[in-house]
């Protein structure tokens, strides 16, 4: 019997391992330039993202990008939930940016916020609950398959000065709770070589008093207050097969 047990953990762990992407760096296409192009068909660890259907109505995340001394580029990105509740409505502008050379100039949605000190770098990578990475790049063809966080990847690069956009996420949630959620991470600009150029904090900016936050309401209905800290990421695929090896482990160890 006990042999049947490990037998069948060792071949439930085998089917995690499976659902890894298969696919390298070295085995992702390129174009002329040597820029790494979409692959259709790749996604997360996790799968594909989820459609989130359960936002509630006016609820509002905005992050301003600072007034630096050491930058020129100014603007705003505000998501506002759909009113029939399925995802995001985007509206981005921005203008200042540095050099044309420089880009196309790309813009993500990161893990974490800015720190107090404003270093870019500490706002980590992408917002990726589904544990798909960056390489190969997004596919917006099929936008389920990209990383959350990757705005520029599913619906295009910043592509003029001043630049401007306006479009629906569906994977996106103004809900806390979810990964999905964005509300307490970071808009971070960056070069094409992925250089961060500034960043910013998304902040509760309008919201019914129903909505879901930690934030106080006000006389006229408004949720005012900060978001929570996101703890940093570590992948849910990785954590689900150490657990699944340290069940074997210990099945193993029993048997003997």
């Amino acid at each position: 019997m006990y042999s049947t047990v490990l037998a069948t953990a060792l071949t439930g762990l085998a089917i995690v391992n499976a659902q890894s992407p298969s696919i390298s760096p070295a085995q992702v296409p390129k174009n002329a330039a040597g820029a790494p192009l979409p692959v259709p068909g790749v996604t997360g660890k996790l799968g594909n993202a989820d459609i989130v259907d359960d936002n509630l109505a006016g609820v509002t995340y905005t992050a301003f990008l600072p007034n630096s001394t050491t930058s020129n580029i100014r603007g705003f990105i505000a998501g506002t939930s759909n009113a029939n509740g399925t995802g995001v409505n985007f509206a981005f502008q921005i203008s200042g940016l540095p050099n044309p050379s420089l880009g196309p100039f790309m813009y993500h949605i990161h893990d974490q916020p800015v720190p107090a000190n404003g270093n870019c770098t500490a706002t980590l990578a992408h917002q990726d609950p589904y544990v798909r990475g960056e390489v190969p790049p997004c596919d917006p063809v099929h936008p389920e398959t990209c990383q959350t966080g990757d705005l520029a990847g599913k619906h295009g690069n910043i592509t003029s000065d001043p630049f401007s956009a306006a479009y629906l996420d569906l994977y996106l949630s103004t809900h806390q709770g979810p990964a999905s959620f964005f509300g307490n991470r970071s808009i971070v600009i960056h070069t094409s070589n992925a250089t961060r150029l500034t960043c910013a904090n998304f902040t509760l900016t309008t919201g019914n008093s129903s909505s879901p936050s930690n934030g106080t309401t006000s006389g006229n209905g408004t949720v005012t207050g900060s978001n929570p800290v996101p703890s940093p990421f570590t992948g849910g695929a990785a954590v689900t097969f150490v657990s699944a090896g340290a069940i074997v482990a210990g099945l193993a160890a029993f048997l003997l």
